[in-house]
């Protein structure tokens, strides 16, 4: 899966938020400052060169929709994250959260319960 500008996670979270919606509906829930429709048409396109969203023609103008899920995303970039800094381990990416004391025990012990759920 490609990476995403920043800018273009922006329109994605917003897509991602809205579930589809018109180029007028994605500017006006972009936070502000808003960008030009312009822009934000431009980064639509991109997306869609892209394959992070498919386009349905509605008459004369597009609805855009996400072909990929936050969740495949989210997934993705994690990933990638724990395969480029962190020699592909999460434990690896656990350990350094913990280091940095971004997980707290309480963090873990509940991560922790959601394993052993999962594995049942």
């Amino acid at each position: 899966m490609k990476t995403l500008t920043k800018a273009e996670e922006q329109i994605m979270k917003v897509l991602w938020q809205l579930g589809e919606g018109l180029l007028m509906e994605i500017v006006e829930a972009m936070p502000d400052p808003q960008p030009h429709k312009n822009t934000v048409a431009t980064i639509l396109k991109t997306l869609v060169d892209k394959e992070f969203v498919k386009i349905e023609n509605v008459g004369r103008v597009h609805r855009y929709h996400p072909a990929v899920s936050k969740e495949q995303y989210s997934n993705n970039s994690l990933s990638t994250i724990a395969k480029g800094y962190f020699g592909n381990s999460f434990s690896n990416v656990v350990s350094f959260l913990v280091d940095e004391k971004k997980l707290s025990v309480r963090d873990l012990e509940l991560l922790l319960k959601q394993l052993k759920k999962t594995k049942k």
